[in-house]
């Protein structure tokens, strides 16, 4: 299941117009801030598909009976550029557990590359819901390496993947490679990829313009 937010009004036609901004990029706080806010509208539209069961609070004047989660998501993200949609996340899923992997291209030519990836620190995501998020799905390698990764750590029972700019070549790849029951949420989905596997129009290296230029 695809859930393009562009294709409805709201808030978060905001936030993607902020982080596609040539101008207002140049503030790396709030660019930072954008990718945090998106993923948090994002978190509380995923929290409506969990699962939830009635539980018992005492206020001061007697007793309530409310809805709460059954079992908190796993939250995983791709270091580095995940990190401030994972804060998103976590700002709402506040008592998940995390789990972090990097991944980055290794070129062999200016437009082959495979995918590497180097580090994983995970809790045990057997039957549990896992949330993944990266800012951007380009090509979806990096997307499917990373699930390849977490199953060392366990089968997940569903899967949700969230970024803020996906291509249709990414949708269709990560759609022919992780379950079918799983579900991908983006902020809005881009025309064209490059040969150097670009996503255009974009927001260009969200890494980059988060946490400063890589050497």
């Amino acid at each position: 299941m695809i859930h393009d937010l562009s294709k409805n009004n709201s808030i978060i036609g905001n936030f993607i117009a902020e982080l596609r901004d040539v101008t207002i990029q140049k503030d790396a706080m709030r660019f930072r801030r954008n990718l945090e806010r998106l993923a948090e509208v994002i978190g509380y539209e995923i929290s409506k598909t969990l699962s939830y069961s009635k539980k018992t609070v005492e206020t001061p004047l007697g007793e309530a009976d409310v809805n709460v989660l059954t079992e908190q998501p796993v939250l995983a993200t791709i270091l580095r550029a995940g990190l401030s949609m994972h804060q998103g996340l976590l700002n709402y899923f506040d008592g998940s557990e995390s789990a972090f992997i990097s991944a980055y291209r290794k070129h062999t030519s200016a437009e082959e590359f495979a995918i590497k990836v180097e580090y994983l620190a995970s809790p045990d995501i057997t039957n549990k819901t896992i949330i993944i998020s990266d800012p951007m799905l380009a090509t979806g390698a990096s997307m499917v390496s990373v699930y390849k990764a977490l199953l060392k750590q366990g089968k997940p029972s569903k899967v949700y993947i969230v970024a803020a700019v996906a291509s249709k070549e990414a949708i269709d790849h990560v759609r022919q490679h992780l379950p079918p029951n799983t579900e991908i949420w983006v902020g809005a989905i881009d025309r064209e990829l490059t040969a150097h596997s670009y996503i255009v129009p974009g927001i260009g290296d969200a890494g980059d313009l988060a946490y400063g230029v890589k050497c």
